[in-house]
């Protein structure tokens, strides 16, 4: 199976961080160190074969690319076979360290050289990762990261794509390390996700394993903004799948960038938002979604943040043309935008204020019906709002909605039962927050009192002939 790398999307080459990344660091040591493997000590203790001992003396004794070039390929099998041995057959880390350094930087220097072990794989029947998942498993985490950052390059570099359990396991793995508060690697990690996500055939895959709440989850951690342009490349390289590009609209990913943007003053970060901005706008095919996503992004001020960019003039042409292009389509979202429809992207993003909509008599006169749209979407999200969410001014503004809602739709009473508000606003009576608290209240009188206006109703209908009325 071959891969379609985004030939036709501007991705530039992962930003690599040599001089940074603890895994470089500590790789430049394992180099240079004086605690480089003694192979004649390690031949004479029968640590390893005369067959690996060939291969890794003649390798380090190689002297440029070309002469590297020649040893590896006069025997490709044991080059392989050699490597696979070094890595999984000696017990020492020291030896692995060193070992994993060494095909790290041979994977690096000449991408085409994976095609060496795919080939080896192949013809064993197997796959070339199924040799080294028990590396993921280790103790020390050196070996555990420089592993893994060989696994994405022999998914990335060569026409042989990781597939199936392998591609899941190793998506888990990444998964796991983005959420670990405890690690030190977590920009080799971004990185690894870097190089697959620009691969179209393993987006879909990290999408179904709930992969782009990882990278929400490690943005909203306290991320540097080197991590920072890590995760949101990975969102950007998401976007350019058009189905995928619909499901970060939906996910909180455009509320998370508008923030960071709003705050960031690092030049390549804005650029790598903007982009993924843009992305979204124009890969997204259903227009309604795409109309949905603009929204969002003025929900979250970024025409606001465009406008105090565009005042700057930057150097970069193509972010000066992002935030033109953004300015002009978000422009135009707002310019045939009802009070409806900011209500329902205020909503839909979970970020209650008390915009005017909230207090306009008019708008719940006109628009109360329109909440039994979409199967109840809005009456739906403002429970669950109430339910799960813990910010005071939020809570206050979605119990609010409820009761006004109650108020204007006849049969509203019913629908907010129906789908368990009234516990939720009852909940509500007993917050900590005396504004909560106040609001809650205020809703539940609504409530009942329409139910007293239906049983006035009610009785006003049985009422006998002749009988007055009060």
């Amino acid at each position: 199976m071959s891969t379609s790398q985004d030939v036709a999307h501007s991705i530039p080459q992962v930003d690599m961080l040599n001089a940074t990344s603890k895994l470089q660091l500590e790789a430049a040591e394992v180099r240079n160190g004086a605690n480089k493997p003694n192979w004649t000590s390690y031949l004479r203790s029968q640590l390893i074969p005369q067959e690996d001992y060939n291969f890794i003396s003649a390798y380090e004794n190689c002297k440029n690319k070309t002469e590297r070039d020649e040893m590896l390929n006069r025997d490709r099998t044991q080059t392989a076979r050699s490597m696979i041995s070094l890595i999984t057959d000696v017990a020492k880390d020291q030896i692995i360290r060193y070992v994993l350094t060494v095909f790290d930087d041979m994977l690096q220097e000449d991408r085409s050289r994976v095609e060496i072990f795919h080939a080896y794989a192949k013809k064993q029947k197997r796959t070339i990762w199924s040799w080294f998942m028990g590396i993921l498993t280790r103790q020390d985490n050196f070996i555990v990261n420089q592993m893994s950052s060989i696994f994405a390059k022999l998914a990335c570099f060569g026409t042989t794509l990781m597939e199936d359990k392998e591609l899941n396991y190793y998506f888990n793995f990444l998964k796991d390390e983005l959420k670990s508060a405890s690690n030190e690697y977590v920009n080799t990690t971004a990185r690894c996700l870097q190089m697959m996500l620009r691969i179209d055939e393993y987006r879909r895959d990290f999408v179904i394993l709930d992969g782009i709440a990882s990278i929400m989850s490690a943005l909203n951690g306290k991320a540097n903004f080197q991590l920072q342009y890590q995760l949101i490349f990975c969102l950007w390289c998401l976007t350019f799948n058009s189905a995928i590009a619909e499901q970060v609209q939906s996910s909180g990913v455009i509320q998370i960038l508008g923030d960071i943007l709003s705050e960031c003053s690092k030049e390549k970060v804005i650029r790598i938002i903007l982009a993924t901005f843009r992305n979204i706008l124009e890969k997204i095919d259903d227009r309604e979604i795409a109309r949905e996503s603009a929204l969002q992004m003025v929900q979250c001020k970024t025409l606001k943040t465009l406008e105090l960019m565009d005042a700057k003039k930057f150097d970069d042409p193509d972010l000066q043309e992002d935030i033109e292009f953004l300015n002009e389509k978000l422009a135009a979202s707002v310019q045939d935008l009802s009070s409806f429809d900011e209500y329902c992207t205020e909503v839909r993003s979970g970020r209650l204020q008390w915009s005017p909509v909230h207090k306009s008599e008019k708008f719940w006169r006109e628009n109360a019906q329109r909440f039994n749209e979409k199967n109840f979407e809005l009456i739906k999200i403002l429970i669950r709002i109430l339910d799960t969410m813990s910010d005071p001014l939020v809570l206050c503004v979605a119990a609010h909605d409820v009761g006004e809602y109650v108020r204007h739709y006849p049969r509203g009473k019913n629908i907010i039962e129906q789908y368990q508000g009234k516990q939720a606003v009852m909940r509500l009576l007993s917050a900590e927050d005396p504004n909560v608290r106040y609001h809650a209240l205020l809703a539940v009188q609504k409530l009942m009192v329409h139910n007293w206006e239906y049983l006035g109703k009610q009785l006003d209908a049985e009422k006998p002939e002749g009988v007055p009325v009060n």
